[in-house]
């Protein structure tokens, strides 16, 4: 079940469906976590596609968590929490963001920069 209450977007404490966000800066693509490298943070459970991942995220959470807490970029611009698909993502300016479906994060594409702006305006109020 999805919590809609809290700053991070998780499926049963889990984060990102269990996507590794290590493997999007350093594989430039959504990899499946395991249960066996894990961390916690924020209140949910990370994982990791290795002990490394792990260990990077562990070392600069801020640097590899997707913004928002993983909730949609688009949703959160739009003034609402909505969850995300990690097949889902972009990385604009060294910092990760999933959208909820293919034509959220179409509209999503049109304009980046704005979006992101209206979201950092509206997150503090939806956390």
């Amino acid at each position: 079940m999805a919590a809609s209450k809290g700053e991070i977007y998780t499926e049963d404490g889990v984060a990102i469906n269990g996507t590794d966000p290590v493997a999007y800066f350093t594989q430039s693509k959504p990899v499946q976590g395991s249960a066996d490298y894990t961390h916690e943070w924020k209140g949910a459970t990370w994982r990791f596609a290795s002990a490394e991942n792990r260990d990077l995220f562990a070392a600069n959470p801020e640097k590899y968590a997707p913004q928002y807490g993983g909730w949609c970029a688009y949703g959160v611009a739009k003034g609402a929490k909505a969850t995300t698909e990690p097949e889902l993502w972009t990385i604009v300016d060294g910092k990760l963001y999933l959208n909820y479906s293919p034509k959220v994060q179409s509209t999503w594409e049109e304009d980046i920069p704005g979006y992101i702006e209206q979201a950092d305006e509206n997150w503090v109020a939806l956390q």
